[in-house]
């Protein structure tokens, strides 16, 4: 037997299938693809708004099953921040075969999700470091195609005055969102400044596989996936990282539902209406991004009653407030919140760049 030509000839196959998927990838009609990816995810919406969650399951079924979807998934991973990191295995698809070659292969069938490659970066004008956990890059196009699915039922359900990792919503949103709240003579004038202590890392597990809805076999092996750091195995749980791709829709759903908490016990009339948000007596507003908020009052014991509302609503998700960075604040003596301070003097609301950004610029 002639292993040369043997050797020769699996090159040879190679190469041809190199080219045939490279070929394909390149060939994608990509609008045709986002349209059908953007038609489904309509139909869940509106499935949702209607609170057919049954209907709701069969259609984020048929996303993630679909190779429109597939396609995106990979594509995303591959031309975002994060595309030249590798995870724990040091893989990278960097051709337009391997793109092609793994939307082929992505599938849920017999799934298992590899660990996560733990890093630590610096936090913002702090000496403290926050952990980042990075999945491998099949992990990262699982996770990015069942948020594809997700992220429907999480704009239909979610708070209106949450803005942070929201299609369509910036911080300058938010920031927008706090002087209209704020800039009125008939303002309030106590803000709680609420910080929530590791909120990606502490999330029950056990509460986002009863609320969440998606797939819990998927979601299992992304929560429970684990993270190796420096050649060691750690479980993970409870939390989702920071760094995966679904972690920030996980968030958001998890504090969806403080801003219909708060208009119950505060925005109801005699009448049983949900009063305006800027003219209601007790002038208590919230304002989200992600995991940092800020909520109003008319009086600095109405700002403590609120500390302690959102004190219980965060304990049946396994999260805390910490106590040293949440405060209660004057508006006259401003407070920071995304980069800016707002503060009031002599009656009109000055929006500057705080100092932390000044000094970290």
């Amino acid at each position: 037997m002639n292993f040369n030509n043997s050797t020769t000839d699996k090159t040879e196959r190679l190469k041809d299938r190199t080219g045939k998927l490279e070929q394909q990838w390149k060939s994608i009609d990509w609008t045709q693809a986002e349209l059908e990816v953007n038609r489904l995810q309509t139909r869940i919406a509106k499935a949702a708004a209607k609170g057919d969650m049954n209907k709701v399951k069969r259609l984020q079924y048929l996303l993630t099953h679909s190779f429109s979807a597939k396609l995106c998934a990979v594509r995303k991973v591959t031309t975002n921040k994060g595309r030249k990191t590798s995870g724990v295995d040091k893989q990278l698809w960097l051709t337009p075969a391997m793109k092609m070659k793994a939307a082929l292969e992505l599938t849920d069938r017999r799934y298992k999700t590899r660990p996560l490659r733990r890093v630590y970066i610096a936090k913002k004008g702090k000496n403290k470091k926050r952990p980042l956990g990075i999945p491998v890059m099949y992990d990262r196009a699982m996770q990015t195609l069942y948020s594809y699915a997700l992220e429907p039922v999480a704009e239909v359900t979610g708070d209106h005055v949450s803005f942070g990792f929201r299609r369509g919503r910036s911080a300058k949103d938010a920031c927008e969102q706090i002087f209209n709240v704020l800039s009125r003579k008939c303002s309030p004038v106590w803000v709680l400044e609420g910080d929530i202590k590791g909120c990606f890392d502490n999330i029950s597990h056990e509460w986002l596989l009863e609320n969440v809805p998606m797939d819990k076999r998927i979601m299992k092996q992304f929560l429970k996936s684990g993270f190796a750091h420096n050649g060691d195995l750690f479980p993970t749980d409870t939390g989702s990282p920071q760094g995966g791709a679904i972690s920030s829709l996980y968030a958001n759903i998890t504090l969806d539902g403080l801003e219909e908490l708060i208009q119950e016990r505060y925005h109801r009339n005699s009448k049983g209406k949900i009063e305006n948000h800027y003219r209601a007596k007790t002038e208590v507003n919230l304002i989200r991004y992600a995991d940092d908020f800020v909520i109003t009052a008319n009086t600095e014991e109405t700002a403590e009653e609120i500390k302690g509302m959102v004190r219980e609503f965060l304990i049946i998700r396994g999260l805390t407030l910490s106590e040293e960075k949440t405060s209660i604040t004057h508006i006259d003596d401003g407070f920071d919140f995304l980069g800016w301070t707002f503060r009031k003097f002599k009656g009109k609301l000055l929006i500057k760049p705080s100092k932390d950004s000044i000094k970290s610029l």
